[in-house]
C-alpha cells in the first residue's frame, strides 16, 4: 500500500508540472482578442476570423483568455477532437477528460486493491474506471444527437410557417432558438447570431453540418442553399422534408420492435460469459485463476475475448438496420 500511495503523489507531481509549464508557454490570449476584434470591426483580416470562427466553434463563444493545453495542441495535429466536446455540450476539454480519467484510473486501483482482490484484477479495474469518462462523454453526445434529430421535424414546420407569414430565413431560425429548447434551438441560434456578425447563410449551415453530423440535417441544408442560388418555394421544400423525417421515424420504430429479440439475444449472450465468469470466481477462485497463471490458460482467455468481440460485431450487423 506505501507503494501505491508512493505513485499516487508521484503523478500528481508529474501531472502539476506538465500543467504548469504548457501553462507558462502557451500565449494565444493575444491572438484571439486581435481575431475577435478582427471579426467584429470587418478588417481585412476578417476572413481569417470567420474562417476560425467555423472551424474552431467562433471567437466569440469562446473566452478571450482561454489557452490550449499541451495535450489539446497534440490532439490536434491528430484530428479534431474539440468538435466531440462541442456535440456533447460539456464544458470539458481533452485535458480535463484526461486528468478525470487517470483520477478515475488511480481510484479504481485503489478499490480493487481495498477489496483484496487478485493483483491480476488491479490493472483491470483501473482501466475499467479510467474509461468511465469517456464512456459518459460519448454517451452524452448520442443523447444529443438523437434529441437534435427528434425535434428537427417541428423545426422544420415551424420555419416553413415562418416562411408562409412573409418573414425572413433569418428571422425563422431566431423564431425557433427562442422557441425549442436545446440543442436544437441553441444549434439554430448560433446560426442566427453568424449571420448577424455577416457571416453567409451558405458557410454558418456548412458548420451547422459539421458541428451535427446528421442525415437529415444535411438534406435541409442543401435545399435552403439550391432555394437561394435558383428560387423556389422553400417553404413547401421544408414541409416535405419534415414528413420524410417523420416516415423514418415511423419506419425506424416499426424496424426496431421487429428486431428487438434479436438485441435481447445479443445482449444475453454477450453478457453471459461475464457474469459466470464472477459467479465461479466468487465461488472459488483459484479454479478460474488457472485462466490466468497457466500458458494454455491465457491463451484459451485471449481467443475467449477475441470471439467475443467478434461476435458483438455480427450481432451488430445483424440487427443495425440503417433507415
Amino acid at each position: 500500500m506505501n507503494t501505491l500511495v508512493l505513485g499516487i503523489m508521484v503523478f500528481i507531481g508529474v501531472a502539476a508540472l506538465v500543467v504548469g509549464v504548457a501553462s507558462a508557454f502557451s500565449n494565444k490570449g493575444s491572438t484571439r482578442v486581435e481575431d475577435r476584434l478582427d471579426l467584429l470591426t470587418g478588417n481585412g483580416s476578417s476572413i481569417l476570423g470567420r474562417d476560425n470562427a467555423l472551424k474552431e466553434s467562433s471567437v466569440l463563444a469562446r473566452p478571450l483568455d482561454e489557452a490550449p493545453a499541451l495535450l489539446e495542441s497534440l490532439l490536434q495535429r491528430l484530428g479534431d477532437f474539440q468538435r466531440i466536446f462541442d456535440q456533447a455540450d460539456t464544458t470539458l476539454n481533452a485535458s480535463k477528460l484526461a486528468v478525470i480519467s487517470a483520477i478515475m484510473g488511480v481510484a479504481g486501483c485503489v478499490l480493487t486493491a481495498a477489496l483484496r482482490s487478485h493483483p491480476a484484477f488491479i490493472p483491470l479495474g483501473g482501466i475499467v474506471a479510467g474509461v468511465l469518462p469517456t464512456g459518459w462523454l460519448l454517451f452524452r453526445r448520442g443523447r444529443r444527437l438523437k434529441r437534435f434529430g427528434v425535434q428537427l421535424p417541428d423545426a422544420m414546420e415551424m420555419m416553413a410557417r415562418v416562411l408562409r407569414a412573409g418573414q425572413s430565413l433569418g428571422f425563422g431560425f431566431n423564431v425557433v432558438a427562442s422557441e425549442m429548447g436545446n440543442p436544437i434551438g441553441k444549434e439554430f441560434g448560433r446560426v442566427f447570431d453568424e449571420q448577424n456578425l455577416g457571416i453567409p447563410v451558405e458557410e454558418s449551415l456548412h458548420s451547422l453540418c459539421d458541428r451535427v453530423p446528421n442525415l437529415d440535417l444535411k438534406f435541409f441544408a442543401t435545399a435552403v442553399i439550391l432555394q437561394r442560388q435558383t428560387g423556389g418555394d422553400l417553404a413547401e421544400i421544408l414541409d416535405k422534408i419534415g414528413n420524410l423525417i417523420r416516415e423514418r421515424f415511423r419506419v425506424y420504430g416499426q424496424v426496431q420492435a421487429l428486431t428487438g429479440e434479436g438485441r435481447l439475444s445479443g445482449v444475453v449472450l454477450l453478457g453471459l460469459p461475464f457474469v459466470l465468469f464472477l459467479a465461479v470466481y466468487y465461488m472459488n477462485p483459484g479454479y478460474i485463476m488457472v485462466l490466468f497463471t497457466d500458458p494454455i490458460g491465457k491463451k484459451m482467455l485471449a481467443v475467449a475475448i477475441f470471439m467475443q468481440v467478434l461476435g458483438a460485431l455480427v450481432i451488430r450487423k445483424i440487427v443495425n438496420i440503417q433507415v
